[in-house]
């Protein structure tokens, strides 16, 4: 067990607040660093996977999250000829009341967020970090001013993608996603407890994940997105919003009623992603944590859980190791090698999906599509997407939390919730 250290996390994202909690919890002296003037999340819906909810579970707000959120049996993606192209189902987990949550990111940044201020750990906003120094044995962040912070025993890089911190570069997937936060339909065959997709070919996907409410007295809501390449955006932006509407409901009919919540370009935002591993994730009094360490395209839809289970690492090295370095060993050591499984995984998966070339698709339709409807494919499958293949949940001493425990909780904070608001 560590002594009581001072640490520094950059950035209020869900990797940084998860920290934040988990560290100080362990009694050390936490301070996070943003450069908003108010921390906010940045971006629409997430799927919280079985990983995600086991640290959750222990950070002690799963039931919250829940709450707040829709249970997912699993991802259903059909082709333009109506045929399945995915299907990813958590029963064929073979784990009892097993599911996925579709939850807003500001639902899920919030909980974390009102734990921090709760367990009062210092916030200092508004600090656009440039770099770092390190003088004996102690860091401190820069600012592109040229303030600095306090000295630290250690740095927590959960800044992102965009990481000042990290030197290595990156470039970005050739498609990119347009995103936005729609109430539920209430016209239409759309299944509230499914992830669904439509794809022409590859070359175009539009889909809708449940994201549940984000007050007890609000509407349900569901993330809507549709892919698009990075070169296309401003072509798109310029181009009349009736025509991509229309090209979006020959694809999809259904979609039509959500389409008309949807009056400007504006309403949606678009979002780029990376593959990118950085390939020493600790140095000296230093430690990547999420997309700063590893970024992915969202198809598996793991980005926040893969973000807190790195947290959870970070703790449990830091508790297990006898000195700071041997702990960020020990944190680094834990992860490599799920990172490294779903780096390479999504990386091949992606282009199934999300490419300009027909013979992605073909396979898809062809060879992957057809395998995943028979064991063992579809148990294969289903720990992908769960983000349970490569057992990263036993390296961690954490386990799938019971989800009937959690789904009771859920229902006494909806009710308690409801109460509050009346």
């Amino acid at each position: 067990m560590q002594p009581q250290l001072k640490i520094a996390i950059a950035g209020c994202g869900i990797a940084g607040l998860a920290s934040a909690l988990l560290l100080s919890r362990q009694g050390h002296i936490v301070h996070l660093f943003d450069r908003f003037d108010t921390p906010q999340p940045v971006g629409s819906g997430l799927m919280l996977q079985p990983t995600g909810m086991a640290v959750l579970d222990r950070i002690g707000i799963a039931g919250d999250a829940l709450a707040r959120g829709a249970k997912i049996d699993g991802l259903l993606g059909l082709n333009e000829q109506g045929r399945i192209a995915l299907r990813a189902f958590y029963a064929d987990l073979g784990e009892r009341d097993v599911y996925g949550v579709g939850i807003h990111r500001s639902s899920l940044f919030n909980l974390l967020y009102d734990a921090v201020k709760r367990a009062k750990i210092e916030i200092s906003t508004g600090f656009d970090i440039e770099g770092l120094r390190r003088n004996s044995g102690t860091s401190r962040l820069v600012t592109e001013d040229g303030d600095e912070s306090a000295s630290f025993d250690l740095i927590v890089d959960a800044t992102g993608l965009h990481s000042p911190l990290v030197k290595t570069g990156f470039a970005y997937l050739q498609f990119g996603a347009l995103w936005a936060n729609v109430e539920w339909p209430s016209a239409g065959n759309f299944n509230p407890r499914l992830l669904e997709q439509r794809y022409r070919s590859a070359r175009q996907m539009v889909g809708m994940l449940p994201i549940g409410r984000r007050e007890a007295a609000a509407p349900k809501e569901a993330a809507f997105f549709w892919s698009l390449p990075g070169t296309e955006y401003q072509k798109w932006r310029k181009a009349p919003l009736g025509d991509w509407k229309a090209e979006a409901v020959a694809l999809w009919p259904e979609i039509e009623g959500v389409l008309g919540q949807i009056n400007s370009h504006d309403q949606l935002t678009f979002a780029r992603y990376a593959h990118r591993t950085t390939p020493c994730p600790a140095g000296d009094g230093i430690i990547h944590i999420g997309d700063a360490w590893h970024s992915a395209s969202p198809q598996l839809g793991q980005g926040a859980n893969m973000a807190l289970l790195d947290a959870w690492a970070l703790s449990r090295g830091l508790a297990e190791g006898r000195t700071v370095q041997e702990g960020l060993r020990l944190t680094t050591a834990w992860r490599k090698e799920h990172v490294q499984i779903y780096q390479v995984i999504t990386a091949l998966f992606t282009p199934l999906f999300q490419s300009k070339s027909n013979l992605p698709a073909a396979v898809r339709d062809h060879f992957t599509a057809p395998l995943s409807r028979y064991w063992p494919t579809k148990k294969i499958q289903s720990l992908l997407v769960g983000g349970l293949f490569g057992a990263p949940l036993q390296q961690l001493g954490l386990e799938i939390p019971d989800y009937s425990e959690l789904s009771n909780a859920a229902k006494i904070i909806s009710r308690a919730s409801a109460e509050d608001q009346s």
